[in-house]
């Protein structure tokens, strides 16, 4: 051999090669569970959004559920209140009515954002508006709460009111 000339080791080069190819194919295993577990958090985050989604629903069917019962009960029983004047009954209807127009009218939006691709929505701003929709429902169910209370209270200081002009005179 001349003077200078490199010596190769075949071992060593042959062994350096699988290395490499060793490396290679850890690397595409790795970018395969990097693009796996992308779809797992896409999926997770799917199902969180539609767990979210019931939740609102449940939530607004529970509520238009006890905005019906309450109104349905506390209002005949308002009605039926011998001092509840005749001029006011329409008020008084007209003002839970309204109330539950309001409720039926979200139940019907929801419906529609629930049943079809309405307005091209993602999951998350599905739930979104939803969750409004819960919020308002709540605000409604308290808005009824206040109405009820506050005739009730009415009725009270009038039943009151008619005790202490009817109460028998005595000593006079």
């Amino acid at each position: 051999m001349a003077q200078g000339m490199p010596v190769y080791d075949n071992t060593n080069f042959i062994s350096l090669a699988k290395q490499l190819i060793e490396s290679a194919k850890q690397t595409s295993n790795l970018l395969k569970t990097v693009e796996f577990l992308k779809q797992q958090k896409e999926r997770i985050e799917q199902v969180s959004n539609v767990i979210q989604q019931l939740d609102a629903v449940g939530k607004l069917i529970q509520n238009n559920q006890y905005l019906f019962n309450m109104v349905q009960g506390d209002l005949q029983e308002i009605l039926n209140s011998p001092y509840i004047k005749p001029d006011e009954i329409n008020r008084v209807t007209a003002s839970f009515e309204e109330i539950i127009d309001r409720s039926m009218e979200s139940v019907d939006y929801v419906n529609k954002i629930l049943t079809s691709d309405y307005l091209k929505m993602s999951d998350a701003e599905r739930a979104t508006v939803l969750k409004d929709y819960e919020t308002k429902s709540n605000e409604m169910v308290a808005e009824v709460q206040n109405k009820t209370r506050r005739y009730k209270e009415i009725i009270s200081f009038r039943k009151m009111q008619d005790h202490i002009n009817n109460r028998p005179l005595s000593g006079i």
